[in-house]
């Protein structure tokens, strides 16, 4: 359908609009009201990671389409985990861990969103305020009936766990329930009328409508966002040096930097739509760009996203670090530095303690696949060693690069 209303059209225009429950009838709310509309985060680690910066983007363009974004973090709901995805229980955490990972993660949140009391204005909410209230009896008595077993079998989430045999434990096979309830909870106390999610959550958002309506009578929407793989199938977020953290203090801004410059070709124009905010006639001429030049709009799309995410000066500095270290065959001031004894290191030791190889069989496969380099010249011997006294350059492959500096 046409979209009217300037929030579908810009959704719709970014790529984030996988499923909508009511098209028509959240395009008509939008025209007529401002709209609080949630999405809920885990408060599993201290840090968010790439994979969800689509969800934290899409409450950025849920308020610069004039509405309310309410961050709802699962201070209750991470005390029992959600099944979603998951081929595993995870490791339950106690209520200080979790309110330390909630001040963490909120500190990313306030650079892609503007918080206050205004109409428009996000919230941070904390769904422990009335899950850890709620009497269990009286949650399953007033909540319970409203679900079915059957039902809840068929969902994703759970289908997913029971067919690798992967134990689901009644503590998690809970979670939907809790979540629905949010829903309403937001309803109620802040007026919310759209939750919005990955298509992961399609099931859980419609229990949260359903929920809603049945309970209350308020009519509530839902919108989902594709899954997010990149080009080669791999999902975002995740590389083989690991996750992707959103906080500073996770992951070096050049790190994350190199991350977006280093997007596949394929990728530029998606990646320039969901994680920017550059106008559309840019993206379209970036994204045609072809050979070597789709080079410049990969280091467009790391500066710009480093910029929303680190700020303008480590956008700035990871740029200049690239530039000395490819372009001027120097050492850039933000790469990664191991310090180097002055009886020098071995390669396999410089690989691990760097930070390129995770084991010392991870590094002797870098090796042996000619992966690793010493001041550009590969090295195919386990046994090399960097003599010490000098500063080094090391590489693993074309992409990774790091200084051993005399200690």
């Amino acid at each position: 359908m046409t979209y009217t209303s300037i929030l579908l059209r810009l959704l719709d225009e970014r790529g984030y609009i996988h499923q909508l429950t009511d098209a028509e009838g959240l395009d008509s709310l939008a025209n007529a009201q401002v709209i609080p509309g949630y999405i809920g985060f885990d408060a599993t680690a201290p840090s968010l990671h790439v994979g969800s910066l689509v969800q934290i983007m899409l409450l950025r363009r849920l308020q610069q389409a004039g509405h309310k974004p309410i961050v709802l973090m699962g201070g209750g709901t991470t005390k029992v985990g959600d099944p979603s995805g998951k081929d595993e229980s995870r490791k339950l955490l106690t209520a200080e861990a979790i309110d330390a990972n909630i001040a963490s993660i909120r500190k990313v949140f306030e650079r892609f969103l503007t918080f206050g009391d205004g109409p428009s204005d996000a919230v941070m909410v904390n769904n422990d305020d009335w899950l850890s209230a709620l009497g269990y009896v009286d949650l399953l008595r007033e909540v319970g009936p409203h679900f079915t077993i059957n039902r809840m079998l068929t969902f994703d989430s759970v289908k997913l766990r029971l067919e690798r045999e992967q134990p689901l434990t009644f503590l998690e096979f809970n979670y939907m329930i809790l979540q629905a309830y949010d829903f309403r909870e937001l309803a109620l106390q802040h007026g919310c009328r759209l939750q919005m999610g990955g298509s992961d959550q399609w099931g859980n958002i419609v229990n949260g409508i359903e929920l809603t309506r049945r309970m209350n009578g308020i009519e509530v929407f839902g919108v989902t966002t594709p899954l997010l793989t990149t080009a080669d199938g791999a999902k975002m977020g995740k590389t083989a040096a690991g996750a992707v953290w959103l906080n500073e203090d996770a992951l070096p801004a050049w790190d994350f930097w190199q991350y977006w410059r280093n997007a596949d070709d394929r990728d530029v124009g998606k990646f320039l739509r969901l994680f920017t905010d550059l106008p559309l006639d840019e993206i379209a001429r970036l994204e045609a760009l072809e050979g070597s030049e789709i080079n410049a709009a990969k280091v467009v799309l790391a500066n710009e996203v480093t910029r929303l995410c680190r700020g303008d000066e480590a956008a700035k500095a990871a740029e200049a670090t690239a530039s000395a270290t490819f372009a001027g065959g120097g050492v850039g001031a933000d790469l990664p530095v191991l310090a180097l004894p002055a009886e020098g290191i071995g390669i396999i030791d410089a690989l691990v303690g760097i930070g390129f190889a995770a084991s010392r069989g991870e590094a002797k496969r870098l090796v042996a696949g000619g992966g690793a380099r010493v001041d550009g010249e590969p090295v195919g011997d386990e046994a090399f060693h960097i003599p010490g006294g000098q500063e080094t350059r090391i590489s693993s492959g074309k992409k990774r690069h790091g200084v051993l500096r005399p200690a």
